[in-house]
């Protein structure tokens, strides 16, 4: 098994057909759907649980992205609800994620603490797989899934929203989007040596950019719109022919 899908809020069911594994790692238990696609199985991972029961700053991202990895994953592809500091991007809109920009303050980012693992560095230039960005803006195409462009996500602690002074400064910063889950994700993600790429589904208005604060939209009604959609075009790159000869995902680490 190769290929896996992260699923973001209000973006939970893979398939009907999928079965549910338990995979036991060292940072804990992690429960993951199977699903067979032709003659491919993908593995399917509810991010803050089927029940959306775990709140983003106590997620435990190490556990599962080593479930995965155990698993055999090589190529990820991440759904997440986001918050727009750009005007461009509306409540609704769908965006590529090509870089991050981590104000996350007391996560477990990384699997080298020292000791038994020892030390290394990883290698962020390409944080998000710029192969698998490429096949899911053509697969999308070919799909008819509209997708408004690239962004910068910034990652927040939470689970609070931030100030409109803190959007302020990140909108400075070159933030376009605003999240709590992306980091460190992707930082496990190229510590293992996987490709993983993220897309993100707007589904309010940042602080102090919107008059009325912030306000949620429908998140599943914007779900019912595009996920069902935004699932099968990842399910169509990752059931295809990938090969990580065209980036530098399984190579990031460097151990000292």
């Amino acid at each position: 098994m190769e290929a896996a899908v992260i699923g973001g809020t209000g973006v939970y069911d893979l398939s009907p057909g999928s079965r549910t594994e338990t995979v036991n790692t060292r940072y804990g238990a992690v429960q993951v759907d199977i699903v067979k696609v032709g003659v491919k199985e993908v593995a399917f991972l509810a991010r803050h649980g089927k029940s959306h029961s775990v709140p983003p700053h106590l997620i435990n991202y190490r556990a599962n992205m080593k479930a995965l990895k155990e698993l055999g994953v090589k190529y990820i592809y991440a759904s997440a609800a986001v918050g727009s500091c750009n005007c461009r991007f509306a409540p609704g809109d769908i965006v590529v994620i090509t870089d991050f920009i981590d104000f996350t303050k007391a996560r477990l980012a990384t699997f080298y603490d020292g000791g038994e693992e020892g030390v290394a560095h990883v290698d962020m230039s390409d944080p998000y797989c710029k192969n698998l960005r490429k096949r899911f803006y053509d697969a999308a195409n070919r799909e008819g899934l509209n997708i408004k462009g690239d962004a910068v996500y910034v990652c927040t602690e939470g689970p609070r929203f931030e100030t409109a002074h803190e959007i302020k400064m990140y909108r400075q910063l070159g933030g376009d989007v605003v999240g709590m889950t992306s980091v460190p994700e992707a930082v496990l993600a190229k510590e293992l040596g996987m490709c993983y790429a993220a897309v993100g589904i707007i589904t309010n208005w940042c602080t102090g950019i919107d008059s009325e604060g912030v306000k949620l939209h429908d998140i599943k009604g914007l779900m019912a719109k595009t996920g069902e959609k935004l699932t099968r075009v990842f399910v169509k790159v990752l059931t295809g022919d990938l090969s990580q000869e065209n980036c530098s995902c399984a190579g990031a680490l460097v151990k000292m």
